[in-house]
């Protein structure tokens, strides 16, 4: 018989299952409270209206959760829907609709056993099947979830009473940390074994009342939620407002009592408003600028090389950043994360080699167009333009092609050959390679392929050694770096601001913006 490991049914590091390290995902967590150290705090009491206004939304946006892509839906997804797992402050994962789990030594069997009593805001009480039905939406063949490749490796899915058993096609370590991704909430089955997305109906901590795609979304408190130490707020009104000024006049008004993607401009004069706190909080949040390999000219290596060495990335952190953030490497795995690859040089502003790589490549010059809007990061557009000075002194005509904010994730993004874009990382490296760099994968945005990559993602996935672990993920970052598709100049802190009206904690995640998107669970009323 397989020997099972038992996981506790309490927050849990890393460290402790399969004496693995400690996760590192939250490396920096990030103090911001407002309150002079020693200051007590009142315990949470319930009530209030809570109305936060978030730099994202799109008319497009829809209640599936295997579309989502930005940080208002995220947001939104957490606040209505339970997921099997969660990940805590300080980076471990924690339990939610599953109260414990167990894995087989090779970790290729889990059993994830499910908390008895939990009800949609139907109603209806959550089931096993219901996790089924759930997990399959993103792993039947005519899927649009963008989370797919995240369950490919599981091959069988069976239920044993309130207890779910997955069978993966290799070992997988870090599986329980695979549910805390915002796009695989467990939602009603229908009768005919599909998932019920359409009407909103979670078991998070706040039942929808009205989604207005791009506008707004108001929620009110689940009574029933099975957590009571959890959804502080009567009612919550989220906001889609695009426009950094907008945002900065709501809270500054008080319209609003918190705003995230603070003007990083204005972030220090905003801060000197009474009651105004700015918050920063480093994590794996990085700022990219994919193109399209598999189209030339950046289907040859040398002209992606040649556009690594002409972005000057330390004008970018500096001037777009402000100082909040640091160099990123063109790979995505963040300082903090157990496997960040510390013997990788980083690669500098060198006009010299970007004009040896495209000699290499050929060609005597090149010109080419970068699509950008303030829709995909805060100052995106500025960044390129910053871009096109650098580019020009390594002898590449770059033209900013300066494009809407509406609709930018559905008509720019993925579908112009060079935009910007950004990511919020993930907790695991296993996760964010599987997600937007395996060859496939449907958010791989640079359309990217390298056969040895996807080889080291499989193997590393199933590797329980730490030592050989880490140095197939050290080797998948250098791969990215020399090979990939996209430029990834820097990361950003999570920056974002809130009044004295509010109380959130003296700790936030940093797996995501405004407390790893959990803002609407933990926060509550001064």
């Amino acid at each position: 018989m397989t020997r099972l490991i038992k996981v506790p049914a309490r927050p849990l590091s890393r460290r402790t299952f399969l004496q693995t390290t400690a996760v590192a995902g939250a490396a920096a967590a990030g103090l911001g409270t407002g309150l002079l150290p020693g200051t007590a705090r009142a315990a949470p009491t319930r009530g209030g209206t809570l109305r936060v206004a978030k730099g994202h939304g799109s008319t497009t946006d829809t209640l599936d959760p295997g579309t989502w892509e930005h940080g208002y839906v995220i947001a939104m997804g957490y606040g209505i829907h339970g997921y099997l797992t969660g990940i805590a402050k300080d980076g471990s994962v924690e339990p939610q609709l599953a109260e414990s789990w167990e894995a087989s030594d090779d970790a290729t069997v889990w059993r994830f056993n499910l908390r008895s009593g939990v009800t949609y805001h139907s109603g209806r009480a959550v089931t096993a099947e219901d996790v089924v039905v759930s997990i399959n939406h993103h792993r039947r063949e005519d899927t649009t979830s963008v989370a797919a490749p995240l369950v490919a490796e599981i091959v069988d899915l069976a239920t044993d009473g309130d207890t779910v058993i997955m069978t993966l096609a290799a070992g997988n370590a870090d599986l329980p940390f695979l549910f805390t991704d915002y796009h695989i909430p467990v939602c009603p089955a229908n009768d005919d074994g599909t998932m019920e997305w359409q009407a909103g109906d979670g078991c998070g901590p706040y039942r929808l009342l009205d989604f207005q795609p791009g506008i707004s979304t108001t929620l009110e408190r689940n009574t029933n939620d099975w957590d009571q130490n959890r959804g502080w707020f009567e009612r919550i009104e989220l906001l889609s407002i695009i426009d950094a000024n907008a945002r900065t006049t709501a809270l500054v008004s008080g319209d609003v009592m918190a705003i995230d993607r603070v003007d990083l401009k204005t972030a220090g004069l905003m801060g000197r408003n009474p009651g105004v706190t700015i918050n920063s909080v480093a994590g794996n949040q990085h700022y990219t600028f994919p193109m399209n390999s598999t189209m030339s000219p950046y289907d040859n290596n040398h002209v992606r090389q040649a556009l690594k060495y002409a972005v000057n990335r330390q004008e970018m952190v500096d001037k777009i950043l402000f100082g909040y953030g640091s160099l990123g490497n063109d790979h995505p795995i963040g300082q903090g994360q157990r496997f960040f690859n510390t013997d990788l040089a980083q690669t500098e502003y060198d006009p010299d080699r970007a004009q040896f790589h495209l000699r290499e490549a050929g060609l005597d010059g090149l010109s080419v167009s970068l699509s950008a809007a303030d829709a995909a990061f805060a100052g995106a557009v500025d960044a390129a333009v910053l871009y096109q000075a650098s580019a020009e002194g390594a002898g590449i005509a770059l033209d900013v092609n300066r494009v809407p904010n509406d609709g930018y994730w559905a008509d720019v993004w993925m579908q112009d050959p060079w935009s910007a874009s950004y990511w919020g990382g993930r907790p695991t490296e296993d996760a964010m390679f599987t997600t937007a760099y395996v060859s496939g994968a449907d958010w791989n945005e640079s359309f990217w392929s390298n056969e040895r990559f996807d080889e080291l993602l499989l193997a590393a996935r199933a590797e329980l050694d730490e030592a050989k672990r880490r140095e197939m993920y050290f080797e998948m970052q250098a791969i990215l770096n020399q090979d990939g598709g996209s430029v990834i100049p820097m990361f950003a802190n999570y920056v974002f601001a809130t009044n004295e009206g509010l109380a959130t904690g003296d700790q936030f995640s940093s797996h995501w913006d405004m407390d790893g998107e959990r803002w609407m669970e933990r926060w509550y009323m001064a």
